[in-house]
């Protein structure tokens, strides 16, 4: 699966050792070395994905994740970061980022991250796609796996490579409770290294842009000691009320 990979790392060892590695794999390797010149040459030419350093001069990774995303360009972002702290590593999955690797890092496990989150994108395609397939609709809001498109109400939304992931994978099966653990497996397999916490991040995002009121969510519900569901809040009225 040979994919054009992006490098945003202004340390040049790092960067080199990266780019070998992906190389070895058979990816398109572009190395840039400061935050607006990888919005720049993203701009240019989307890559499959970007591997971002979050410590960069003129623009800092995070910046870098806002504005493309502000864009709406939903290239998958992997975030290297020598903050460890939760909060650091949440801010960065808040602002849509996809997955992020504290350094120091395994060269190998950072390969596994880069194919878990090509083989995903691969899976559920990009915007702008044909249009092969029905859309997966669960009331108002409708799900596009081949367009990788998101609509509430008739209104598009733009979620992350991760966000969309997550609701597709319920929208296909409405009304089903997904644990955390079933979610992470629907997103990167069962040889993913990440927080469970990653899933709740990505259930927050979803709610402030499918839901209403995000903190009385109707549509993507808790259920309390299991895990989360999809449901069409016009049927969940309609049982309530009968």
């Amino acid at each position: 699966m040979c994919a054009h990979v992006m490098i945003a790392e202004d340390d040049e060892k790092q960067a080199e050792v990266v780019r070998r590695y992906l190389e070895r794999e058979g990816h398109a390797v572009t190395v840039v070395g400061d935050g607006l010149t990888a919005l720049d040459e993203v701009r240019r030419r989307t890559p499959d994905l970007l591997v971002l350093d979050v410590m960069m001069p003129r623009a800092d990774g995070l910046d870098v994740v806002r504005v493309l995303r502000a864009e709406d360009r939903d290239v998958p972002v992997l975030l290297l970061t020598a903050r460890s702290t939760e909060d650091d590593l949440l801010l960065g999955l808040d602002l849509g980022a996809d997955d992020y690797m504290t350094k120091p890092y395994s060269p190998r496990e950072l390969m596994a991250r880069v194919r878990t989150l090509l083989r995903r994108t691969r899976r559920t395609g990009r915007a702008g796609s044909p249009d092969t397939g029905s859309a997966l609709r669960v009331g108002t809001l409708a799900v596009d796996p081949d367009r990788h498109e998101v609509t509430v109400d008739g209104e598009r939304v733009v979620c992350t490579p991760g966000e969309f992931g997550v609701l597709a994978a319920m929208a296909a099966e409405p009304d089903r409770v997904f644990t955390r653990q079933r979610l992470l497996a629907e997103l990167h397999g069962f040889d993913r290294y990440v927080s469970e916490r990653t899933v709740d991040m990505h259930i927050m995002n979803l709610r402030k842009k499918i839901e209403p009121a995000p903190r009385k969510p109707v549509r993507l519900l808790t259920v309390f000691g299991v895990g989360y569901k999809l449901t069409d809040p016009a049927k969940a009225s309609h049982r309530a009320s009968s």
